[in-house]
């Protein structure tokens, strides 16, 4: 296994990875449980609809800005989980909480260190907008060598053109080849299997509890369970 400080370049997958996307997402839910008296969904349940919802529509649209695609699958979930239709103002409320969802809390302080041994870029299934809402927000306003979201692409991960929409980027950027990028993530079925079908190395920040893009099949070069022990083993070696 070769070493940490082989590569040059980390490719971040944000939500999910950086940003708590699922407790983020779901927090985004409770108006719609509240005003159906809170009947009893789990988490769990919820999270496996907005997933394979989420996963269908990206592949009808995968043009939508991120933001947009969440308005227009809102519905569809209140529909799924049996609750009453909501209004055009909830879902756009819904479609609209992307930039305020909370970073893990060991997200920013591990970039930081991060950075100084990688370029740190995004490639994020998001659009503009709401990620840079997030950067702003949760993420402190941490500056990353180069931002590259699934709005730019045209396409959503685990499309592979935008792992070489990404390459591409990095090599005119900084120089950088496919060799000396990892790609930097928690989810198997956006980021672990493509980036392994591309060639890539990577390394998978499992978090605790996550179940959102899991697979029965785990592919990865480096596991860590937060983002600040990924930063331990760099300083370490």
């Amino acid at each position: 296994m070769s070493n940490l400080l082989d590569y040059r370049l980390l490719s971040f997958d944000v939500y999910g990875t950086l940003i708590d996307w699922e407790s983020g997402v779901w927090n985004a839910f409770q108006p719609a449980l509240a005003k159906n008296g809170n009947p009893p969904i789990t988490k769990d349940q919820y999270l496996h609809v907005y997933h394979e919802l989420e996963k269908q529509q990206q592949s009808q649209t995968p043009d939508m800005p991120y933001s947009r695609l969440l308005t227009t699958i809102h519905p569809l979930l209140t529909e799924r989980l049996g609750l009453n239709s909501p209004t055009s103002e909830e879902s756009h409320i819904f479609g609209e909480s992307v930039g305020h969802w909370p970073a893990f809390p060991d997200t920013v302080e591990a970039l930081k260190r991060l950075s100084k041994h990688y370029k740190l870029v995004v490639l994020s299934n998001v659009d503009r907008e709401s990620f840079a809402k997030t950067n702003a927000g949760s993420l402190q306003g941490f500056p990353f060598d180069l931002v590259i979201t699934a709005q730019d692409v045209g396409s959503y991960k685990p499309n592979l053109e935008n792992f070489r929409y990404m390459l591409r980027s990095v090599k005119e950027a900084f120089g950088v080849e496919p060799e000396q990028v990892l790609q930097t993530a928690q989810s198997q079925f956006h980021d672990h299997h493509p980036a392994k079908r591309m060639g890539l190395k990577s390394v998978w920040i499992e978090r605790p509890g996550a179940t959102m893009g899991n697979l029965s099949e785990a592919v990865y070069d480096w596991r860590f369970s937060t983002l600040g022990d990924m930063a331990d083993a760099v300083e370490k070696q």
